[in-house]
């Protein structure tokens, strides 16, 4: 398998088209035509990790982190960051980053910390707005279907894996051309009236200006009509994860449980130390912000790493717990990312190995 079907596969699952803007996902560093040799999923690209792939003899690395993230001004060849991109490139390493598209993933890193913490009833605690465009256009009978095919062509009308996704209801158009008006149906002066199709059709926010040169390419009319209606519906993917435990517990046997099933040498909490836990809400990595929104979906507490001083107290001021896991408890996705990519694939198409990072690459030490 090259890694470009890789690639392809992907975004099938976990779109980068997701990912947050400021993001950088995707394939950073390799060749798309390199035949795949083995992948090592780990959750940063460290030093370590990359001599972890070249020991396997692995030429793919899948990180959560991406690499090159905040910008390179230069690359100094022998030190940081320049090292592990040097070593990347010279021992023909591809890497590809999964970052916030696989945050909001159904299945992904949140998902994947709920399953740790067995929580049942999962839901999406914050579902993305998908924007999206209501296509109407006005056509002859006789051009509906060739009209149709050439908007179906390319790449128009699709939802989901479902193609060709059209609505269209008769009635009667009328206009009298005038002027130097050169119609393709009646006569200057005289008005017509002709059997038309008001046809309907959805497409993305991005499809826009394809579908308006569409239209005008391919419609017989001079001008044709059309309307472009600005739409949103809640998307099946977003941040966090809202579930329930199995049984009430108390704050300690929580907290227990919590460092038991993630394998955290400790974690910090704030809020009632007499708090009864039942339902959860958890954001991978730095999630602060959606504690509010966690409190009124009902969430007795709210997971999340990298809480700031002023944050917890604001936090605890507004009568709201929470728990932080630091940042590398995202370390989950190493393993669960593995079985994501093994569930994608025919058996068949797997000829490489699949295996999960055994380094730990959190920066902190937990004396």
């Amino acid at each position: 398998m090259k890694i470009k079907t890789l690639l392809q596969v992907i975004n099938q699952h976990v779109p980068f088209e997701t990912a947050e803007s400021w993001d950088n996902v995707g394939l950073l560093i390799g060749d798309e035509s390199a035949e795949i040799s083995g992948v090592l999923t780990a959750l940063d690209c460290t030093n370590e990790i990359v001599d972890e792939a070249i020991n396997q003899g692995f030429n793919t690395i899948i990180c959560h982190h991406p690499l090159i993230f905040k910008g390179v001004n230069n690359i100094i060849q022998q030190e940081g960051y320049g090292a592990i991109l040097r070593k990347l490139i010279k021992n023909d390493i591809n890497l590809i980053a999964l970052h916030t598209n696989l945050d909001v993933y159904p299945k992904g890193v949140n998902a994947m910390l709920a399953e740790k913490l067995q929580l049942k009833n999962q839901h999406i605690l914050n579902p993305e707005t998908l924007k999206y465009y209501k296509v109407q256009v006005f056509i002859p009978e006789e051009n509906l279907k060739t009209f149709k095919d050439a908007l179906s062509d390319a790449g128009l009308a699709e939802e989901g894996n479902y193609k060709y996704c059209f609505f269209e209801s008769s009635g009667n158009g009328q206009f009298k051309p005038t002027g130097s008006a050169n119609p393709h149906i009646g006569s200057i002066d005289k008005i017509e009236e002709v059997k038309e199709f008001k046809l309907e059709f959805m497409i993305e926010t991005y499809q826009k200006d394809l579908a308006e040169e569409l239209i005008k390419n391919n419609h017989p009319y001079e001008t044709p009509v059309f309307d472009f209606i600005k739409m949103e519906k809640e998307a099946n993917y977003g941040l966090g994860i809202i579930g329930d435990l199995e049984s009430e517990m108390d704050i300690s046997t929580f907290v227990k449980h919590v460092k038991a099933n993630l394998a955290m040498p400790s974690v910090r909490y704030v809020g009632n130390l007499d708090q009864i836990i039942k339902k959860v809400a958890i954001i991978g990595g730095s999630g602060i912000g959606f504690e509010t929104q966690a409190a009124q979906q009902g969430a007795d507490i709210f997971i999340t790493g990298d809480i700031k001083h002023h944050e917890a107290l604001d936090a605890k001021t507004a009568g709201i717990n929470l728990l932080d896991i630091n940042h590398y408890s995202e370390y989950v996705m190493k393993d669960g990312l593995c079985n994501l990519l093994i569930d994608w694939f025919n058996p068949d198409d797997i000829t490489f190995e699949i295996k999960a990072s055994n380094l730990n690459t959190d920066p902190f030490n937990y004396l």
